[in-house]
């Protein structure tokens, strides 16, 4: 009867302990200093480009590099920001160059890497408010346009790391859509290129993941039939 105590504080004491590992093994690690292999290759031809203030800057990682924005959507004022692999930090790294040339409108698509690298989605979100203050500091007559991230489609089991993790992309987008209150014009991607099953048209995806030309149709007829270029 004696031991009874120690007993039951050894078994308190081992309840902690795994508590303690399991909810360490959940904790993932992830790293904001990742930039791509051709980043700051870009980076320098970006801002070697020539800017007007009539300029519409698609912004965003290899979903927006994936296309010629003036020829889809006919205004050579249109210019493609965007950078395979890119994150949200990235994108506030060279975020300055783009409000330096005080552009007219900025189109934003960026956040599925973070998800696939397993960056908070706290963390990503607190990205996205710095790039909108950041924009609006910088340049206040520039019209920022956000777009909620579309959805991928697992099936083509190639981009393993993006897939499983539609809980971060409804949570973000869910946010984003909040942006309105911040006098930005928050573009609705995510519903036009889901399927039955809330996964990503596979008429529209090569990969699961990045768009073919029909899925960058359904986006530029969306920005067209909205209003958003005007």
């Amino acid at each position: 009867m004696k031991l009874f105590p120690f007993r039951k504080c050894f078994t308190a004491f081992s309840l902690l302990f795994f508590i303690t590992v399991a909810a360490n093994a959940q904790t993932v690690a992830w790293d904001s200093t990742y930039r791509p292999g051709k980043y700051v290759e870009l980076v320098k031809k970006f801002k070697d480009d020539p800017k007007s203030k009539k300029d519409i800057v698609f912004l965003g990682n290899s979903i927006t590099a994936g296309t010629d924005w003036a020829k889809l959507l006919d205004l050579p004022q249109a210019k493609n920001r965007g950078i395979s692999g890119d994150i949200t930090f990235g994108v506030l790294e060279r975020l300055q160059d783009v409000i330096d040339g005080k552009p007219a409108k900025i189109f934003i698509l960026i956040g599925i890497n973070d998800i696939s690298r397993n960056i908070p989605d706290s963390i990503i979100l607190r990205n996205y408010k710095k790039m909108i203050t950041s924009i609006r500091k910088g340049s206040r007559k520039t019209q920022i346009y956000f777009n909620t991230l579309l959805p991928v489609n697992s099936s083509f089991e190639k981009f393993k790391n993006h897939y499983g993790k539609d809980e971060h992309i409804l949570y973000l987008n869910e946010e984003i859509r909040k942006f309105t209150s911040k006098n930005v014009t928050v573009v609705d991607l995510y519903p036009n290129f889901t399927d039955e099953n809330q996964h990503l048209r596979a008429a529209l995806t090569k990969d699961g993941l990045h768009l073919l030309p029909a899925g960058y149709q359904v986006w530029a007829d969306f920005l067209k039939r909205s209003g958003y270029l005007n």
